[in-house]
């Protein structure tokens, strides 16, 4: 792993850090803040983008592997998230200053272009910076959430109508100020533990328990999360990790991505329906709802992404997909990211 000092957009910094984690990152801060990153490797630039609630972290079994394939990898931490700037205004979160962190650390990197790879929340900022910036990104992989042009219905009237009156669903949950840290902050490893578990293939409830991205009136998310042991995946080194990193940063700026969705919708209504053309990968879990749920973009990609290379729905697989089945999501992206090379 290498370390470097990098300067990102309006006056801010990102820096790299070691995937070891036990060597302490040098910091280099502009009067703005800074971005995190942690990289490793040389040649084309993939830039990797995590979701919800993790952490360049997420990316840790995909950093040495894009790296023996002849990659230069990057994991970010998002604004909001580890050590990169957590503004305090709700609107910092929206999508149009996510893709231009992203433009900012390719340019930090001294590179001209770079293929983006997202999961959860990442996924769609792939996705986004790959249609509103094509000299920048020149091809896309997105993990677990399938490509939805922007448009349709204003999404937090859709999220009001999910569950019906006698349940909420967990994005609406999300919208109030406040509301979900009360929840999350007195107890942020019960509760990331919780809420990982609830979404691995090999711990989370069956069909015939209460969903957990639901939540009843009176009741807490966590009152639906499984409470047996941690999911394969996930050591209690690894849950140490995501924990400490969110004890110290709290859960504002990573719950303030939910709360721009009304604004970014607002913000790329230029784009509404628009295709990504550059070449894409998809790859889901059988058993994540954010697949699922998302089953009409899959089937839309002809129009959507009508240079997507290659779709793969991964058996027995929950939501984390990159941790769950690292070794095949490595393979999957190395192949493909040598057919876009060569």
């Amino acid at each position: 792993m290498g370390t470097a000092g990098l300067p990102a957009n309006r006056g801010e910094a990102a820096h790299a850090i070691r995937a070891d984690r036990r060597t302490p990152p040098p910091h280099r801060r502009g009067p703005a803040g800074r971005l995190h990153l942690a990289e490793q490797g040389c040649g084309p630039l993939i830039l990797l983008v995590h979701g919800f609630p993790e952490s360049w972290y997420s990316w840790r079994r995909q950093l040495p592997a894009l790296a023996a394939a002849g990659y230069r990898a990057a994991a970010i931490d998002l604004r909001g998230y580890g050590r990169s700037s957590k503004p305090a205004a709700t609107d910092a979160y929206r999508m149009l200053d996510l893709v231009a962190d992203n433009i900012a650390v390719v340019r930090a990197l001294s590179e001209e272009s770079a293929v983006v790879v997202g999961h959860d929340w990442g996924s769609s900022i792939a996705a986004a910076s790959t249609l509103l910036h094509p000299e920048v990104f020149n091809a896309v992989g997105l993990l677990s959430v399938p490509y939805a042009p922007p448009g349709g219905p204003r999404p937090t009237d859709i999220f009001g109508q999910i569950g019906g009156p006698e349940q909420e669903f967990y994005v609406s949950y999300f919208q109030q100020p406040g509301r979900a840290e009360t929840e999350i902050e007195p107890d942020v490893r019960g509760w990331l533990a919780g809420f990982y578990a609830a979404l691995s293939a090999d711990t989370m409830p069956a069909e015939s328990e209460p969903d957990p991205h639901f939540l009843t009136p009176g009741c807490q998310m966590r009152d639906r999360f499984p409470t047996g042991p941690l999911p394969a995946w996930l050591s209690e080194e690894d849950l140490d990790v995501y924990a400490g990193e969110f004890e110290r940063t709290g859960l504002t700026g990573a719950l303030n991505r939910y709360r721009n969705m009304d604004r970014d919708w607002e913000d790329l209504a230029p784009y509404h329906g628009a295709p990504i053309t550059q070449p894409a990968l998809f790859i889901g879990g059988a058993l994540d709802a954010s697949t699922t749920w998302m089953a009409d973009a899959i089937n839309a990609h002809p129009t959507t992404l009508p240079a997507l290379s290659a779709s793969h729905l991964l058996d027995g697989c929950g939501h984390w997909i990159q941790q769950e089945r690292p070794e095949e999501v490595n393979s999957l992206l190395t192949d493909w990211l040598a057919t876009i090379r060569d």
